[in-house]
Order: structure tokens, then C-alpha cells, then sequence
């Protein structure tokens, strides 16, 4: 072969270093999606068990309200009714995400619409500093703080959906304050020159212009608020009470999946009809997470299509 040939066709060190690189993203790549499908796999066959191998309805499972694994009803039915777990995490879920949702959209305003220079320099390190807090302090602040001003206000105990719902509403607000921002920023600036253009004030466009505008990004932050505090596990065990039965108000002890999981998984044996339930609660937390994940991706499909 001719050397000049031979040389052109030859790869060059930038070529293979090239080759390499995509070699070890692909292997990268194809651990992750391994490890995400074996943790899958795992859950889901731990969860499973309770349905096909203990002989449990699913119906059952999600519509009966008494707790009780290693006990049986009168027709024989083991106790293993999860709605109590199920309305305590949407209901703490919802109602942080509803009291965060107006503080995050008027923080993001006040940031990027009145005060921007000021807005950063005083609400930015707020909003970092929340976010670094452990979930323990939380849980702690909440146990000295929240529950005796739920007790002394309301009566009871202190315990209860109310005292969860304000511990989480102040860890999600960062996420949802700091996603608002992003989202507000992100709404071009000749939206704001039109409207204004046209006449509009400055709250008439901020109002009608550029939360409109934002509010796809506004969204997804508010569902990865919600994310966050359904799978919050430590800070709501220590101020919703954690007993398992059927919320009848926002002042009466309550409970989640994650607190009733953190606290049974490690007084069962594996393998064990209590054990297998607390796993098919674990692939119901898991299955939440999917569907939050897949309300972001419509959310953020609608909004790139709006534009």
C-alpha cells in the first residue's frame, strides 16, 4: 500500500482518544441504566410477593384501613390495609405543596420582576442555606417548634397532618422558589417590551404576560416539590405521630409510606408476609416517583410546544 495512503487512512490520536471516550461513556451509560432496571427488578419482586405469593388483593391492599401485617381478620384476610399510609403522604404532599406554591411564585417576582439586585442578595443565600439543612434539624425544629404551636392552638396531641405539612412546606419551598426563578428568567425580554409597548403597567405584564409565560417552568417545579415531600422520610416520622390509622383530621397522629417503612423494615423478617408488605409499599413510593417524573416530562413537552 502506498505510504501516503496508508497514513491518510490511519487513525489519528485524536480520533482514538475520541473512540475511547465514547467507549467509556457507553459503559457508563449502560451501568446506569443497568443499575436502575436491577433496583427495579428488586423492588418490584419483594413487592410483588404480597400479592402472588401471600395471597393479598390488591384491592384490599389500597382500600382497607387497618395496619396490622402479622395479624388476621375474621375471614382469614391478613390485615394489611395501606389507605391510612396513602391518604397521609398525598395529604401532607398536597397541602405543603399548596401553602409553597404562592411564597415561591411571590419570592420569584420579588427576584426577578421588583428587586432583582436586592432579591439576590438577600433571598439567594436564604434559599441556600434552607436547602443545606439537614432533614433531622427539620424533623427536630419541627418537634420543639410546629407540634407545641399545634397543641396550643388547635388542642391534642400537636401530632398530626398539620404539624407534617409545615415542616415540609418550608423544605420545599427552596426547590419550588428556586425552579420559579429559573422559569421566570427563562421568559424572553420582549415579552415584557411588547406588553409594556402596548400599555400595559408593569404589574398587568408580570401578571398576564410573564407568569402566563412561565408557568409550564412554574409547574415542574411545583410537581418537584411534591416529589421531594412524598418521599421526605425522617423530618415528617418525627412530628406526624406515626400511627397507622385513617386521618380523620389535619390535628390527629397520622402516617406516611416513608414513616411507616423507616420504622418496620428493620422489626421484620425477611421474606415474611409483614416484611413483603412493607416492600409492596416501597414499590408504591417507587411507582409515585415514575408518575411525578412523567408529569414534569408532559409538563415541560406542553410548555416547549406553547412556545
Amino acid at each position: 500500500m502506498d505510504p501516503i495512503k496508508a497514513s491518510l487512512l490511519k487513525k489519528s490520536r485524536a480520533a482514538k482518544s475520541e473512540t475511547r471516550g465514547k467507549l467509556i461513556s457507553l459503559v457508563c451509560i449502560s451501568l446506569i441504566v443497568f443499575i436502575v432496571l436491577a433496583i427495579f427488578y428488586f423492588v418490584a419482586s419483594r413487592g410483588l410477593a404480597t400479592f402472588f405469593k401471600d395471597k393479598v388483593s390488591i384491592g384490599r391492599f389500597l382500600t382497607q384501613s387497618t395496619w396490622n401485617p402479622s395479624l388476621k381478620d375474621s375471614h382469614g384476610h391478613p390485615e394489611v390495609g395501606a389507605l391510612p399510609m396513602i391518604m397521609g403522604s398525598f395529604g401532607v404532599t398536597f397541602l405543603a405543596a399548596l401553602l409553597a406554591t404562592p411564597f415561591a411564585i411571590g419570592a420569584g417576582i420579588f427576584m426577578t420582576e421588583i428587586s432583582p439586585k436586592r432579591g439576590e442578595k438577600l433571598l439567594q443565600p436564604v434559599m441556600e442555606l434552607l436547602v443545606g439543612i439537614p432533614s433531622v434539624v427539620y424533623g427536630f425544629i419541627g418537634l420543639s417548634v410546629i407540634v407545641p404551636a399545634v397543641r396550643h392552638l388547635f388542642g391534642g396531641s400537636g401530632f398530626g397532618i398539620l404539624a407534617g405539612t409545615c415542616v415540609l412546606f418550608v423544605m420545599i419551598l427552596p426547590t419550588v422558589t428556586s425552579m420559579t426563578v429559573d422559569a421566570l428568567k427563562s421568559v424572553p425580554r420582549h415579552y415584557r417590551e411588547a406588553s409594556l409597548a402596548l400599555g400595559a403597567t408593569r404589574w398587568q405584564t408580570t401578571w398576564k404576560v410573564v407568569l402566563k409565560a412561565a408557568t409550564p417552568g412554574i409547574l415542574t417545579g411545583v410537581v418537584f416539590g411534591m416529589a421531594r415531600a412524598f418521599g421526605e422520610a425522617l423530618a415528617v416520622q418525627m412530628v406526624i405521630g406515626n400511627a397507622a390509622l385513617l386521618p380523620h383530621n389535619l390535628i390527629t397522629p397520622a402516617s406516611t409510606l416513608t414513616s411507616v417503612l423507616t420504622m418496620g423494615m428493620g422489626n421484620t423478617v425477611m421474606g415474611s408476609l409483614a416484611n413483603n408488605a412493607l416492600w409492596s409499599l416501597a414499590l408504591l413510593l417507587l411507582l409515585m416517583s415514575l408518575l411525578f417524573n412523567l408529569l414534569v416530562r408532559l409538563i415541560g413537552r406542553k410548555g416547549a410546544m406553547n412556545r
